[in-house]
Parts: structure tokens; C-alpha cells; sequence
């Protein structure tokens, strides 16, 4: 496997990981998705001695309901999730997906705290057609919706 790249937003904060990743997840938890501001956050953990990163970050360290601490690290300018260390899981370092420029080797096998996701979000359910939303939208959104996007095969 090639090596894994990637910066935050404001390319402040780097980070090269050269291995091959100990597992990827999609978790699921609470604090998860307050912190991605998502309906789950995707991790590629590799081990910590795999992973250099260069550039200021900053974290923020609480405990979860089973005693364990978290970290959370991100890049203190812009403010881009980037790392998450889990005191149970010494020795490993999780990546944040959404910063990874091979985008191709995320391929999270596992969904954890699937009892903790969002009623709507089907784990197996795929969606019938991908959209995209065009560049130009014009008026208010509600009145513009349909033009706004449209499928990917137009």
C-alpha cells in the first residue's frame, strides 16, 4: 500500500503515514458525530510509529461513558478534525478520512456504535442514484431545488 497523505483545510498541518492500516471504521458514537459534525465519522487507525505529522495541533481530551479517554486532535488555526488517540487503543493513531489524499485506500470494513446511529441512516441500505448539486443556483433553494440538483448520468 503506498503511503497516506494528507493536510488540513488550511495545509498548516501535514501528516505522512507509511504502513498498512490496522483496521477503518465507520463509528457511529455520539461524540463522533459532534465532533465531524456528521451522521458518523470515518477513522483509518494505523500504528503511531507509522504516522509523522508535522505542523501545530491542538486537542481535546475527555472521558467517554466506559472510562475511557479520548483525544481528539485538530489544526489550530483552522480548526480541521485530524486525529483521534483512544486510551484503549495504545499504540494506535486513528486518522480522519476526510483528510487522507488517497481517497481510494479508505475502505472502512466495520461500523461501530451502530446502536448509537442516526434513526434515518440505514447501514445497508444504498441509495438508488447519486446526485450532485450544480455550481449555479439561482433564488432561494426551496423555490429552486430541482435545478439545483440533479443526477450524475445528465
Amino acid at each position: 500500500m503506498p503511503k497516506l497523505t494528507g493536510t488540513c483545510l488550511c495545509g498548516a498541518v501535514s501528516f505522512k503515514a507509511d504502513g498498512l492500516p490496522v483496521f477503518q471504521a465507520n463509528c457511529h458514537c455520539k461524540d463522533c458525530r459532534q465532533a465531524t459534525g456528521a451522521a458518523f465519522g470515518t477513522l483509518v487507525f494505523m500504528k503511531e510509529t507509522d504516522v509523522k505529522v508535522t505542523g501545530p495541533v491542538k486537542s481535546f481530551k475527555h472521558s467517554v461513558e466506559n472510562g475511557n479517554v479520548l483525544s481528539k486532535e485538530f489544526c489550530e488555526n483552522c480548526g480541521s478534525q485530524m486525529f483521534v488517540k483512544n486510551s484503549a487503543r495504545l499504540g494506535l493513531f486513528g486518522l480522519r478520512a476526510g483528510s487522507i489524499n488517497e481517497q481510494e485506500h479508505v475502505q472502512p470494513q466495520i461500523n461501530v456504535y451502530a446502536g448509537s446511529k442516526w434513526t434515518s441512516r440505514f447501514l445497508t441500505q444504498i441509495c438508488p442514484r447519486q446526485i450532485r448539486c450544480r455550481h449555479k443556483i439561482y433564488g432561494s433553494y426551496s423555490r429552486n431545488r430541482a435545478a439545483a440538483f440533479a443526477p450524475m448520468d445528465r
